[in-house]
């Protein structure tokens, strides 16, 4: 299989929002509506009538990248407020019910639900998506596999689902418990080199778990036809900070991993077991995850363990353009994350003020 040719590190990033009515916050299907009046292709249709997806270019910082998306997000918000629509963020909305949502008219949508039936009718789930370049095809399976162990890292500090159809589901990521009950979602096979993901993805496409790789969603997946690799696992940003922070983790971790295999490090990755365990508790408990670092049992607080490699990655940051967005992970982490603002604004006042802080939060 091809591997496009792609810079180093550069990076694209997509951004899948909601739109819901302003009054009421639940979504609404008037995504056609509002792509019609933006008419730019950086802003597509997604899974849902309600959903649309930011889209950036090809950038090689991830400031940049992060100025463009905020940008769009204003374009985005102004076009939608014109139109008496309000957008949020978030891995999953807190309120609105899964069997009152339309599909978009698309054939890969279709086939979620002719194939995963209800559990794909349930997506209303959004999500951040990172796609980093790998300059040579031999280092993105390891760099996949590095990335699994940082899953949880990332996945912690997106963490935005605690609702779901109007209770707390007792996750900090439900999006994450939904997403993985698609065949193709979740983990990716703990794969050992190019050669095995080849033979997997044929076997794949012999046996008809999928049509084509688009069909596979796994949460660190690489993209053959632009050359990246593509990390999926974080919930749906709700602000620019929670959005630049996650981007700019991501980035720097992969460039991190991408250094130690140029420099001949010893490769040594967690068993699946532990990787499992590991999205299953940042899943749960997002910010006050408890994490296991290695296979002797080493406990390490997720909160920690992002703020020390933050600190860690601070020299890749100014290499990448990425000072300015690595700065904000401690915002995020000050504030306790996004599932915790939602729950203490639900104390506060209910889904109405959740909501009401949702959308404040995508237009500040």
């Amino acid at each position: 299989m091809d591997f496009a040719s792609s810079r180093r590190s550069t990076l694209g990033v997509e951004w899948e929002l909601a739109l819901v009515d302003p009054q009421s916050g639940e979504m609404v299907p008037r995504a056609k509506e509002l792509l019609t009046a933006i008419d730019d292709p950086r802003f597509d249709k997604e899974f849902l009538t309600g959903m649309i997806e930011l889209i950036t270019g090809v950038h090689t910082t991830t400031d940049a990248a992060v100025d463009e998306l905020r940008e769009m997000r204003d374009v985005a918000v102004a076009a939608a407020e014109r139109l008496g629509v309000a957008i949020v963020g978030t891995g999953t909305h807190p309120t609105s019910r899964w069997r009152e949502q339309e599909q978009a008219d698309d054939a890969r949508y279709r086939r979620v639900v002719q194939k995963a039936g209800d559990w794909g009718r349930r997506l209303i789930i959004f999500g951040v998506h990172n796609h980093v370049g790998i300059e040579q095809r031999e280092k993105v399976v390891p760099l996949l596999r590095t990335m699994l162990d940082r899953l949880p890292l990332i996945l912690a500090l997106s963490a935005s689902s605690p609702f779901w159809q109007g209770l707390d589901t007792g996750f900090a990521s439900h999006r994450t418990m939904l997403f993985q009950q698609l065949p193709t979602g979740g983990l990716p096979p703990m794969l050992v080199d190019w050669a095995e993901y080849e033979r997997t993805l044929s076997d794949m496409l012999a046996a008809g778990v999928i049509d084509e790789l688009g069909e596979l969603r796994w949460d660190v997946r690489p993209s053959p036809s632009i050359g990246t690799l593509e990390v999926r696992v974080a919930d749906g940003a709700p602000s620019i900070d929670d959005l630049a922070a996650v981007t700019a983790l991501t980035h720097c971790l992969i460039e991190e991993a991408s250094r130690a295999l140029d420099d001949g490090a010893p490769q040594h990755h967690l068993p699946y077991w532990l990787v499992r365990e590991n999205k299953w508790r940042a899943a749960r408990d997002g910010l006050g995850a408890t994490v296991i670092v290695d296979e002797q049992g080493t406990l390490q607080n997720a909160r920690d363990a992002i703020a020390e490699a933050a600190d860690r990655l601070r020299p890749i940051a100014e290499d990448l353009g990425a000072a300015r967005s690595l700065a904000t992970v401690e915002r995020v982490l000050d504030g306790g994350g996004s599932a915790a603002r939602q729950r203490a604004a639900f104390e506060r006042g209910g889904h109405e003020a959740v909501l009401a802080e949702l959308i404040e939060a995508m237009r500040a």
